[in-house]
């Protein structure tokens, strides 16, 4: 029985369709273990060597693999059903298969050895964008990378084409003539084939296929430069963006060219500079998607986007530098930035965006903020059951006096009168 690759898609009719995963256990005790019967068909489906699923499995079960490609048998140690297989094996096409632009399944991937990268690539909307390597299996997939797709063909039409030649030769009645009549009839076929594509739509369409090779030439050239380069590459493109007014519903584009790039890490860092200034309370609201496309999950992207806000400080000092504690529980509301990484920053004054002084100055008025970060943290650890009611009941509240943050106990009123929270934006 088959089902839709994209299992989200709940359409009988969808056109891509791959075998349900058929899982036969084998062994006992210690070496107990499930062989994918059908791991050949599922793969060709997905269009993806079938080590690469296999592989998947054992990177997210902890689980050791074995490959016999020749007998059709992958093998994953461990006694495993074939229903959570199938689960697990949606996971695989999220992440290796999917276009992240559109969700269509017909994706290739590209390797590049010298720069530890593998790119994708969706025939479907020519979106071309760098896969994340923080999975293990990408470490795995760039010792093993594909099987080109087009040396493959090649390799086919050279074995067809040597067959036609040792077919011809047989005979007694053979001569010169005759052996060399295939390789007449194949290029009266080229020349046929290609006197059918002249129409308009084929010329466009060979058109787009030479744009195509030119972008992915483009694509290797840039990637090859320094990173300071690529840095300002995607500056420009950002800045672009914005000057054609176009950078508010852009974030997925912004997302393609850093990936790209492969500056996905360093970008929150670029889009501070160009899209926030001393208005930046507003501005996290309005530009959150942008930044969580680099910031979630990523906390070496969270490092610079706390550099780029530093940058912001040293611009629109006056304004900025009373603000820092109220901006940097604007940014960890938004789930900009993540507790830990906030305590770390706190932790050591940098030099590395602004001066020693500046940056002093900043973990100053810091401390408020970080302070009930600690205290909050310490709190939902140390509390048990009982305290719980307590803990509702403490609230970060801004002092007009003191010009910062600080932590209080307030004391409910009536149970049956519910109350909105003090709002700390509304000051």
């Amino acid at each position: 029985m088959s089902v839709n690759v994209n299992r989200s898609v709940l359409d009988q009719f969808y056109r891509y369709k791959m075998p349900r995963i058929i899982a036969k256990v084998e062994g006992k005790g210690n070496g107990i273990k499930t062989v994918i019967v059908n791991m050949t068909d599922v793969a060709k489906s997905l269009n993806r060597p079938p080590t690469y699923p296999t592989k998947f499995f054992g990177c997210e079960l902890g689980a050791q693999t074995q490959f016999d490609a020749k007998n059709d048998r992958f093998i994953v140690n461990g006694s495993h059903e074939a229903n959570k297989l199938q689960d697990m094996l949606d996971g695989f096409i999220r992440k290796f298969v999917l276009c992240p632009e559109c969700d269509n399944p017909e994706t290739d991937l590209h390797i590049n050895a010298k720069k530890q990268t593998i790119g994708n690539s969706c025939k479907a909307c020519g979106y071309r964008g760098m896969l994340d390597t923080r999975h293990k299996l990408c470490t795995f997939i760039l010792r093993n990378p594909p099987e080109d797709t087009g040396s493959a063909k090649k390799k086919e039409k050279k074995s067809k084409k040597k067959d036609k030649e040792n077919s011809s030769s047989d005979g007694e009645a053979a001569n010169h003539n005759d052996i060399d009549a295939p390789d007449a009839v194949d290029r009266d076929d080229d020349d046929e084939d290609w006197a059918e594509e002249t129409t308009e739509e084929a010329q466009q369409r060979r058109m787009e296929e030479i744009s195509t090779h030119a972008k992915n030439l483009t694509l290797s050239e840039d990637l090859e430069k320094p990173l300071e380069e690529r840095v300002n590459l995607f500056y420009n493109f950002v800045k672009q963006k914005k000057e054609d007014g176009a950078v508010d519903f852009s974030d997925k584009e912004i997302l393609a060219e850093a990936e790209r790039l492969d500056v996905k890490d360093t970008a929150p860092l670029i889009l501070t500079e160009l899209l926030m200034d001393e208005n930046i309370r507003d501005q996290i609201k309005k530009y959150k998607r942008h930044f969580l496309r680099f910031t979630h999950n990523n906390k070496k992207a969270q490092k610079y986007l706390l550099g780029g806000f530093e940058c912001l400080v040293k611009l629109h000092q006056s304004q900025l530098l009373p603000r820092v504690p109220l901006v940097l529980k604007d940014l960890y509301d938004a789930d900009l930035l993540e507790e830990d990484v906030i305590l770390a920053w706190a932790e050591k004054v940098s030099k590395k965006y602004v001066s020693k002084e500046l940056a002093k100055e900043i973990h100053a008025k810091a401390a408020p903020f970080v302070k009930w970060l600690k205290e909050a943290e310490e709190e939902s650890e140390g509390s048990g059951a009982d305290e719980e009611e307590d803990e509702d009941n403490v609230e970060v509240v801004y002092s007009a006096s003191a010009r910062e943050l600080k932590v209080e106990t307030v004391k409910p009123e009536k149970p049956a009168e519910e109350e909105d929270d003090f709002d700390i934006d509304a000051i």
